[in-house]
């Protein structure tokens, strides 16, 4: 029987024997609560480090939190993972997925599903409430994502939901991404980990419901989540002028959100937003000398392939680098890198990547495994754009220095952390600005560094201090949003509009947590619970090759190129002493400063400072005594 606010299940699907089990989602949920939480605790279990990402025995775990299906909340969201093939060495990655794929797979009575092994020929897994079949998927093979999508709605029905790879994530490409109903696509490198299992598509279909314990309760806490977040984001910035998009919110959402399905000229429809949305307009720009729906076409050529955007923008930062330093030419890629911006470019380089063809079997690597294949000094113009995963550093350290710690601890640029304090920072330019509506002032800023990051100078961008505890905070409670698991956009509630001190309420999370579970806990508890599922997260990428003090570090850039172009503030403005306008132009990452920052940030961690190792004593405080034995024989403890 389900457990309030969780469908109460686990599907288990092996694809070397092509059973299919279940197991209860009591046995990690109790500790880990859901989403990214649930998936390590797995991975830790049963992924030895020595299995590579692409080998059968290396997990894929799909994962909802237990607000996920609920009505308004922005809960809906959902994890994928597993170790992926995108870093070096190869480690447990992540992505962060919307949609309504992940409200329905709760619908179907499953909180995750766990795949293993290896198909031998493509398959793809069909769960019709408790049914669940593996099939045939030779007639999707070779099928761009959202076309193979089309074919299995087709087949099963208008009203199944699809998470499937385009033909990159079949050929293994390190970048491969996945795709989903409603265009919500997951980077990581997991489209990779995907084909690599042959594993074309889970199409999933749910009549249920999700319960919660206390109804009435529940139904308050809504109401005043929507006092709070009243507003919605502007869709501006993504839009062309003289088009129209409608808002396309996630299952289960209040709608206050930039996402939009766009509609090009020719009739094509799609999700265009933030990075997918912006990533090729600048180019198309310069290259038409007028707005057009290249861009919009550019983002759909990506997700038909399936390809990680944000990846392909910084390869394409470093061809077109490489084009104009003449040590790549149109001959030798066989693509037409003297035409970037026009369609015909975006269309060659996705097909030669995805597929693999001539210059793409090198670019499949990745950007930075591409320059050490080519050589020629085509290195040397890796300079400032690229941080983890080939991804680009937004909202990166030199302009705010708290998330040149949260950088230097994840396999992948971990947007939803630095958006914490980047976002804020743009609403509190506006009011600088004077831009109409604006209300995060100086002082609301502050109040918020108090209650949010542990003190005033957190919220002081001009001196280091302070940081190392704003950093531990941002990153419990995201590890803890990040298994609920709820909307970036709209969670933490940092500001709100409405109120007289335009000071959030961070205690909303654990109160809707308590009544959907009916197990109480408190703000303190739930972050405690970030916490631990952060550790054990800091002890999986450990034992597959993170070294503590050795590996918190940023790319050379960050401490040696002064920032000049900041894509997210290009006014370099971020508060400083007693709320002041403080710029960060021209600014560079202190590399004594940052050690002694991870000093203090290691001891607030209860971890060793010297090594930056955890230590037996707070993984047994945390509840993670059952992993101190592999570790230590590891020597990854101190």
């Amino acid at each position: 029987m389900a457990a309030f606010a969780y469908a109460g299940k686990i599907l288990r699907v092996d694809l070397d024997s092509g059973e299919t089990s279940d197991i209860p989602t009591d046995a990690y949920a109790s500790r880990f609560l859901g989403g990214r939480g649930i998936a390590l605790k797995i991975h830790w279990d049963e992924v030895p480090p020595e299995v590579g990402a692409l080998d059968p025995e290396n997990r894929l775990v799909f994962a909802t939190g237990p607000l996920g299906g609920l009505p308004a909340i922005g809960g809906s969201r959902w994890q994928a993972s597993g170790k992926s093939p995108v870093s070096d060495p190869e480690q447990f990655n992540y992505c962060n997925l919307g949609g309504s794929w992940g409200a329905h797979l709760k619908f179907a009575g499953y909180d995750a599903v766990v795949v293993q092994g290896k198909s031998e020929r493509p398959v793809y897994i069909h769960i019709e409430g408790s049914t669940v079949r593996i099939k045939d998927a030779s007639h999707l093979w070779g099928r761009g994502a959202i076309e193979a999508r089309g074919m299995l709605k087709e087949e099963l029905g208008g009203d199944v939901r699809v998470v499937d790879i385009g033909v990159a994530g079949e050929h293994m490409v390190s970048l491969a991404s996945l795709l989903a109903d409603d265009d919500a696509s997951g980077s990581g490198g997991l489209g990779a980990v995907m084909g690599s299992k042959n594993l074309k598509a889970i199409a999933v279909r749910g009549t249920g419901r999700v319960a919660v314990a206390d109804r009435e309760r529940f139904k308050e806490l809504t109401e005043y989540f929507r006092v709070l977040r009243k507003s919605g984001y502007d869709q501006s910035p993504f839009v062309q002028p003289g088009h129209k998009a409608k808002r396309a919110g996630c299952y289960g959402c209040i709608d206050h959100c930039m996402r939009r399905t766009y509609q090009a000229e020719d009739g094509g429809k799609g999700k265009f937003m933030c990075q997918a949305a912006l990533f090729y307009q600048p180019r198309a720009l310069r290259y038409y000398g007028e707005w057009n729906d290249v861009s919009f076409r550019a983002t759909k050529l990506c997700d038909e392939y399936g390809l990680d955007i944000n990846a392909v923008d910084t390869m394409i930062t470093w061809l077109s680098r490489c084009f104009r330093a003449g040590l790549l030419t149109d001959e030798e890629t066989g693509i037409p890198l003297s035409e970037t911006g026009s369609l015909k470019f975006i269309e060659s380089l996705v097909r030669t990547l995805a597929l693999r063809e001539g210059f793409g079997e090198i670019l499949a690597r990745g950007t930075v495994r591409a320059a050490e294949a080519v050589g020629k000094g085509t290195g040397d113009l890796i300079t400032d754009y690229i941080h983890k995963a080939g991804q680009n550093g937004l909202y990166g350290p030199r302009m705010y220095i708290t998330n040149g710690l949260l950088y230097a601890m994840e396999p992948r640029q971990p947007i939803q952390q630095v958006h914490e304090i980047g976002l804020l920072v743009n609403s509190w330019v506006d009011w600088v600005q004077k831009k109409e509506g604006a209300y995060v002032s100086s002082d609301v800023f502050r109040s918020i560094g108090r209650r949010f990051w542990g003190s005033d100078i957190a919220a002081d961008f001009s001196t280091y201090d302070g940081k190392a505890m704003a950093a531990k905070m941002i990153q419990d409670r995201q590890y803890a949003k990040e298994s609920l698991v709820l909307c970036d956009l709209l969670w933490p509630i940092l500001e709100v509009e409405s109120s007289e001190d335009h000071l959030g309420d961070p205690t909303l999370e654990s109160q809707l947590l308590s009544a959907a579970t009916g197990r109480e806990v408190d703000e303190v508890g739930l972050n405690l619970i970030g916490e631990t599922i952060f550790n054990l997260q800091r002890a999986v990428l450990a034992r597959e090759g993170h070294r503590g003090r050795g590996s918190d570090t940023l790319p050379e850039f960050c401490h040696s190129t002064p920032i000049a172009v900041q894509f997210t503030n290009p006014s370099f403005l971020a508060p400083g002493k007693d709320g002041e306008p403080h710029s960060r132009k021209g600014a560079v990452v202190d590399r004594e400063k940052f050690e002694g920052m991870k000093d203090e940030y290691y001891g607030l961690r209860g971890w060793d400072v010297p090594s930056g190792l955890q230590t037996r004593a707070r993984l047994e405080e945390l509840g993670l005594g059952d992993i101190v034995s592999d570790l230590e024989k590891r020597g990854l403890v101190a």
